[in-house]
Parts: structure tokens; C-alpha cells; sequence
């Protein structure tokens, strides 16, 4: 999986349980509307799957990769 994922904070985390803050803060997120790109895996897709109201997600295409 060479793959990309595009991460875009869109919600606050203030009044949200404590595991989705905790996973949007290791996503690398600190700000509403703030990007980071991070490999798609399996640790990222569970921090993804418990803050996903929090969150939106674009797939990248890196350079280079053969998709099928």
C-alpha cells in the first residue's frame, strides 16, 4: 500500500470524548481546517475510524505507484 491519505480537520475536538481527541492529535491535526497527508494503514485508518465526525479524508495518488 503506497498510498495516501489527505486529512482535513473540519470539526473542533472541544466536547468530544477523549479517544477521538487523542486520534486526531496523533494524525498530526492541532487546528480546524488544518491538512496532513499520512500513509494509509491500518493504525491511521482505526484513528480515522474514531474521530470520522471530526474529519474529512481524500485518497492521494503518490509518485510513481501502479494502481490496477
Amino acid at each position: 500500500m503506497a498510498q495516501q491519505l489527505k486529512i482535513t480537520q473540519v470539526r473542533s475536538t472541544i466536547g468530544n470524548k477523549p479517544n477521538a481527541r487523542e486520534s486526531v492529535r496523533s494524525l498530526g491535526l492541532k487546528k480546524i481546517h488544518q491538512v496532513v497527508t499520512v500513509p494509509d494503514n491500518a493504525v491511521n485508518r482505526g484513528y480515522l475510524k474514531s474521530a470520522r465526525h471530526l474529519l474529512t479524508v481524500e485518497y492521494v495518488k503518490t509518485e510513481g505507484t501502479d494502481e490496477k
